[in-house]
């Protein structure tokens, strides 16, 4: 999402009349994409679908619902696949989620927003918040880019 979406939206609204219950995103909030109701607290978005990536045998896919296992986040986490049986090979965080007690944690999961094979043995990782990381599926290696 670019920082002229909000004021794309304020704009047609204006000129259809419907300028109640719009928060625009500041300049300085994350780039999280939100819904926000007038009088209750804001709800993110479903995180993106990403494609997975196979890489030297292995189908990496990205997974969103961490808690819902028992890891202690959400977002941040990429599952091996034996592309063949179907069956997870491994589980592996990429980048850790830290929450603030004193804000909604829906709010504050970042999650994967792209992978892309670089090699026969790398895979590149972007977060929604635009920070990279390189896996090295063999190793299980994780490299801040």
């Amino acid at each position: 999402m670019t920082r002229a979406c909000p004021a794309i939206a304020l704009t047609v609204a204006v000129l259809m009349g419907v300028t109640a219950g719009f928060t625009p995103v500041r300049a300085d909030e994350p780039e999280t994409p939100l819904v926000r109701t007038p009088g209750k607290a804001a709800k993110r978005v479903a995180p993106p679908e990403i494609a997975p990536v196979t890489v030297g045998g292995v189908k990496i896919e990205a997974l969103h619902w961490g808690r819902e296992r028992g890891l202690g986040q959400n977002g941040g986490y990429v599952v091996a696949v034996d592309p063949t049986t179907g069956k997870e090979l491994w589980t592996l965080k990429i980048y850790d989620v830290t929450y603030d007690g004193a804000k909604e944690e829906d709010v504050q999961d970042v999650f994967i927003a792209s992978m892309r094979a670089v090699d026969d043995r790398h895979v590149e990782i972007v977060d929604e918040n635009g920070r990279s990381y390189l896996l090295d599926v063999t190793s299980r290696d994780v490299t801040p880019q």
